[in-house]
């Protein structure tokens, strides 16, 4: 069961590949100044988390108009995640959980997951400014999507 609304965020850091090299990506890094949609996705280069990153990347305009950051996590490495992105022309931060420790942290483990691991279940969190979780929802199977128009809704209620 993913860590319910109300929760302190558990702050992570990430790396993520960009064009300047590893860097780091941290939820704390947003506090006081954004409000963040945390993203946790099982594997790069499957079909339903290739359509979940496109359909954000199209919609990233009205995550910013909510002053909301988008980081998208998954258990593959930074270098795995930059090539999907670039084949797939995927515009939203993706960070490497490859140690599993923010996918624990967050509750969101997905055991053995077609036989070949654990990975991240898929799961979406609001987390406002102050490092608090406004809507949590882990989907019933890693097909579901999440309910985007729900976390647009949290976060129209956020300052």
């Amino acid at each position: 069961m993913a860590i319910s609304a109300g929760t302190k965020a558990p702050d992570f850091t990430l790396k993520s590949k960009q064009a300047s090299g590893l860097v780091d990506v941290k939820l704390s890094d947003n506090l006081g100044k954004k409000n963040t949609v945390l993203l946790f996705f099982p594997l790069a280069f499957t079909s339903v988390c290739t359509k979940e990153m496109c359909d954000l990347t199209a919609g990233l305009g009205a995550y910013a108009g909510l002053n909301a950051d988008v980081i998208g996590v998954s258990v593959d490495s930074p270098f795995a995640q930059e090539a999907w992105a670039k084949q797939e022309k995927i515009g939203i931060t993706l960070a490497s959980d490859l140690n599993k420790t923010t996918i624990k942290a967050y509750n969101v483990v997905f055991p053995m997951l077609a036989a070949v691991g654990d990975t991240a279940a898929r799961a979406a969190f609001v987390i406002d400014k102050s490092g608090v979780v406004q809507y949590s929802e882990q989907t019933p199977t890693p097909k579901d999507l999440p309910n985007f128009e729900a976390i647009k809704a949290a976060l129209a209620k956020l300052k």
